[in-house]
């Protein structure tokens, strides 16, 4: 038996949490277009008779601004510490490498690593085997595939050269857990990514999402969950005109909650001001970034 953790790593909106989910075969990470979508680490656990792969989604690495970004970091940080094998993976509509190429030396890893490109299906084939070629040549480079995470190219020779890196061991997880998360975790996470998805400008970077309450009865879920903004005008552009906006939210979150519990679910969302919430200790702590 092989077991281990991949751990993937890279620039914000690369395609890290479509590349987890497309090789989980299941939605486990929030995606949008925006960059910073990821603020945690998670975790996926993939696990055959031939192996057990323990799969981390990252934060996109950055220069941190706010406390909540250097809380970011720490997750990645804590990923390079206990990855068996990482993923670096590289954007393929990067104009070029060296950005990519940059982070990926400054991470120093010290385990076996496979070079992604990923959305080859935006870009020529020109570009893609330059990019594979230039990074083959790099001294952490172990090997580099080129995929598409988004149309599942190439992920099953992905996932083939991964399982070949693992190391042997017993599994870490049972046979049937696929994350060492919560669900109210996830719950809280689909708020969010609807957020990103209805709102622009700074909303989402200024927002995060509570969970309250996560009841089980009999008939559906009752949640409660608070989203907490920095400022009172942001409030107002999450509730809408006549509170539309909240509303709009609150169905497009039941609807995904309801597909991933494959229950009924009561869903009530409130809005808080929390002036300065991502620098403060406090309130991140409360708010789940330790």
């Amino acid at each position: 038996m092989k077991a281990g953790f991949v751990n993937i790593f890279g620039k914000p909106n690369a395609g890290k949490s479509t590349l987890l989910n497309v090789l989980l075969g299941e939605k486990l990470a929030i995606t949008s277009s925006k960059v910073q979508t990821t603020r945690h680490r998670i975790k996926g656990i993939l696990t055959t008779e031939e192996y057990q792969l323990i799969l981390s989604d990252t934060p996109g690495i950055i220069e941190p601004k706010y406390k909540l970004h250097e809380r970011m970091m720490t997750a990645v940080k804590e990923a390079l510490e206990d990855a068996d094998v990482a993923v670096l993976l590289h954007d393929l509509t990067d104009k070029d490498t060296t950005e990519s190429n940059d982070i990926f030396t400054a991470l120093a890893l010290r385990v076996p690593v496979l070079v992604v490109c990923n959305k080859m299906d935006k870009v020529g084939k020109e570009r893609t085997e330059a990019a594979l070629s230039f990074f083959k040549q790099q001294p952490y480079c172990t090997d580099a595939i080129a995929i598409a995470a988004i149309k599942n190219q190439q992920t099953d020779q992905l996932l083939a050269r991964l399982t070949a890196l693992l190391p042997e061991g017993e599994p870490f997880f049972a046979a049937d857990d696929i994350t060492d998360l919560p669900v109210r975790f996830f719950v809280g996470e689909m708020i969010r990514e609807k957020i990103y998805e209805l709102y622009e400008e700074e909303i989402p970077y200024h927002t995060t999402v509570l969970v309250q309450e996560f009841k089980e009865k009999t008939t559906l879920v009752k949640i409660q969950a608070d989203i907490i903004v920095q400022r009172d005008t942001q409030k107002g552009i999450i509730l809408g005109e006549k509170g539309q906006g909240i509303k709009v939210l609150g169905m497009k979150a039941r609807a995904d909650i309801e597909q991933f519990l494959g229950r009924k679910v009561f869903l009530e969302l409130f809005v808080k001001v929390k002036p300065k919430w991502r620098d403060n200790d406090t309130h991140l702590k409360e708010y789940g970034y330790h």
